[in-house]
């Protein structure tokens, strides 16, 4: 499975899910999120175990100020619609499901 970038519309109904989804707050300006997606591109297709969705904080503000999104990128966990773990910065692929998931 690969990442799916995701819209405020769509925010509720794909984290409202018993299997854990990660959520990348990113833009496409941000330097370090170009360099975080193919790292979140390799896990979501080596794992089952997390859903990957990327939310862009420049369509999506609404979302991003609901969480408190200041900083990005910005991974947060969920898990039946809510925030479990949050990370803030650039993780190597090994510690993305060890530190969120």
């Amino acid at each position: 499975m690969s990442v799916q970038k995701i819209s405020s519309e769509e925010f509720k109904n794909l984290t409202n899910s018993e299997k854990p989804v990660i959520v990348d707050f990113f833009a496409d300006w941000c330097g370090p999120c170009k360099m975080l997606a193919p790292v979140l591109d390799e896990l979501a297709s080596e794992t089952e175990e997390v859903t990957i969705y990327k939310l862009n904080v420049d369509e999506s503000p609404d979302i991003a100020n609901q969480f408190g999104v200041t900083s990005i990128p910005t991974l947060i966990s969920f898990k039946g619609g809510s925030e479990f773990k949050r990370h803030v910065g650039i993780l190597p692929k090994d510690a993305i499901l060890e530190e969120l998931a």
